[in-house]
């Protein structure tokens, strides 16, 4: 079956830096968009950023543009977020998602239209 299986989230410094990754197992994701998204204590799950699999164009929230950097490596099937300058409102818990590629920039910024989730990895920014 699919899985997105998301590593290296922990406790950092504000101004220090994350990488985070998404193992995806299960099925060819050459047509897929790879998203990340996040959920703070008390809010809403939030847009991170996306890249395709195919072309690897990028889209990124405006919270985290200019920070953080969405990659792939086709060969190992894993995505990465590369995270920098990170702030204490980068607090939360970051997911991996999966969805059908062919659709406007837009429609990745809804965590509704996503098909597969990983778990969850937990990434904790001390002031």
């Amino acid at each position: 079956q699919v899985q997105l299986v998301e590593s290296g989230g922990g406790l950092v410094q504000a101004g220090g830096s994350l990488r985070l990754s998404c193992a995806a197992s299960g099925r060819t994701f050459s047509n897929y968009v790879m998203g990340w998204f996040r959920r703070a204590p008390g809010k809403e799950r939030e847009f991170v950023a996306r890249i395709r699999w195919s072309g690897g164009s990028t889209y990124y929230g405006d919270s985290v543009k200019g920070r953080f950097t969405i990659s792939r490596d086709n060969a190992k099937n894993t995505v990465y977020l590369q995270m920098n300058s990170l702030k204490p409102e980068d607090t939360a818990v970051y997911y991996c998602a999966a969805a059908k590629s062919g659709y406007s920039t837009m429609w990745y910024l809804n965590s509704g239209h996503y098909d597969y989730w990983g778990q969850g990895t937990q990434v904790t920014v001390s002031s």
